[in-house]
């Protein structure tokens, strides 16, 4: 499998991301002062924005529901388990989009473990900031694409409504 890499940054994928999806509620985790949510709350001021270092949420943050939440420089530096339990929770609880910034060798995930979480991997992005090489992978969970309703689903194959009363088995 060969690596490619994303042309763009991964300051320019999250404002992509802010730009298509257009929050009203905004969850940022990890990192803060993110430039790309910065530009986007000065072109969209009724944006609610909440920010939270990392794990665990707090009980008021976790009471909450958001329309996307970014989590960036926040597991490279949780227990793995604690990171599941973050975005496991975040995915099933407090928001139907997320998308995670991770360095994968700087932590203990792999992709697998993103797959498992039902999170698609978005993009790869290489950063040389003199010291080395840094390799950031952006994964992404939409609830709303996160699987096609097949044509099967309706009333047509199930629910036969003409027959009510009709047939008795």
């Amino acid at each position: 499998m060969t690596e490619t890499f994303s042309n763009r940054s991964p300051q320019q994928a999250i404002a992509a991301l802010l730009d298509r999806y257009a929050p009203q509620r905004l969850l940022v985790l990890g990192a803060a002062g993110l430039p790309a949510v910065s530009a986007f709350l000065q072109a969209h001021p009724a944006v609610q924005l909440t920010e939270a270092a990392a794990a665990p949420l707090s009980a008021e943050v976790a009471g909450q529901r958001f329309d996307l939440a970014i989590v960036v420089d926040c597991l490279e530096h949780l227990p793995k388990r604690v990171g599941l339990e973050l975005l496991g929770g975040i995915r099933n609880l407090n928001a139907s989009r997320l998308a995670v910034m991770v360095d994968l060798e700087a932590s203990e995930w792999h992709t697998a473990d993103f797959f498992a979480l039902a999170l698609q991997a978005s993009e790869r992005f290489r950063r040389d900031d003199g010291s080395g090489q840094q390799t950031l992978n952006l994964f992404t969970y939409d609830l709303y694409e996160y699987k096609q309703v097949p044509d099967w689903l309706n009333a047509r194959f199930w629910a036969n409504p003409e027959n009510y009363g009709k047939f008795w088995w």
